[in-house]
């Protein structure tokens, strides 16, 4: 996921804001409105998002295309791609955030009636098991094989901003957001039971083959998008697209990757 950090974000005065449709979003959308006069979409130099990573990465997909950066204020539990909400924040604050410019991942999905859909993902790929059935997987990094058969819930494809998310969860890496590596981890992988995964460049094109999509069906998820009954799964790092992504300045999300590895180092 080929990564970009800006040392300040870009000259703006015209915010946007874009808020989640709970009681604490519109609460911290109310205190923001007395700091910061707010402008139309078109006219607004950044667009501002109250909720939690889920709807953050909703907003990035729907609003991407106005090639705006994205400030987000956190309303809700774990808020790893969000900043912490602070009833102080006007737009000097904004002025000093850092930009990161990520690229997410795209999978192309060819279902078992041969149809083909694509779907992008900004933290991870996974492919599911659909039924009561585990999942039989052949995993190959373009020519190379990576594993021959894989029996498992399924496998998990992350970038390095999604490496602290579902991939933590099923202990995979954390990876640094310079590193140019995927992680592919394993979800209960039942046979072999010690392959832990692997980790590969960012300009892999990954291919996950369903060996028995009629008594094994699968589901292939980007992000919160899923696709179901997968027969071929294709995933590769789409560099035309770049979501630029703001941060306070102590509260970078590199910053935050390095303190989830410190954690997961002394548990």
């Amino acid at each position: 996921m080929p990564v970009r950090v800006w040392p300040r974000a870009p000259l703006m005065t015209n915010c946007f804001i874009l808020a989640d449709r709970n009681e604490r979003s519109t609460k911290i959308k109310n205190i923001i409105l007395k700091n910061i006069k707010v402008s139309s979409l078109n006219k607004s130099d950044i667009i501002i998002v109250i909720g939690g990573d889920g709807f953050m990465l909703q907003t990035l997909k729907k609003y991407n295309k106005f090639k705006k950066p994205f400030y987000g204020i956190n309303s809700g539990n774990y808020g790893f791609l969000m900043n912490k909400f602070s009833e102080k924040i006007n737009i000097n604050i904004l002025k000093k955030a850092r930009m990161v410019s990520i690229s997410p991942l795209e999978m192309s999905v060819k279902s078992k009636t041969n149809s083909i859909k694509k779907s992008i993902a900004i933290n991870e790929i996974s492919i599911l098991r659909q039924s009561r059935q585990a999942a039989s997987l052949k995993i190959s990094n373009g020519k190379k094989q990576i594993i021959k058969n894989l029996i498992s819930d399924g496998v998990l494809v992350s970038t390095p901003a999604g490496s602290t998310a579902y991939n933590l969860s099923v202990h995979g890496p954390i990876l640094s957001l310079d590193s140019n590596k995927l992680s592919i981890s394993p979800i209960s992988a039942f046979r072999p039971r010690r392959w832990k995964g692997k980790i590969v460049s960012d300009k892999s094109k990954i291919t996950i083959k369903n060996l028995n999509h009629y008594k094994r069906p699968i589901s292939a998820v980007a992000d919160n998008v899923e696709i179901r009954n997968a027969k071929l799964i294709i995933v590769t790092t789409n560099k035309k697209i770049q979501f630029n992504l703001l941060f306070d300045k102590n509260r970078s999300l590199q910053k935050k990757i390095k303190i989830e590895q410190l954690r997961n180092e002394t548990k």
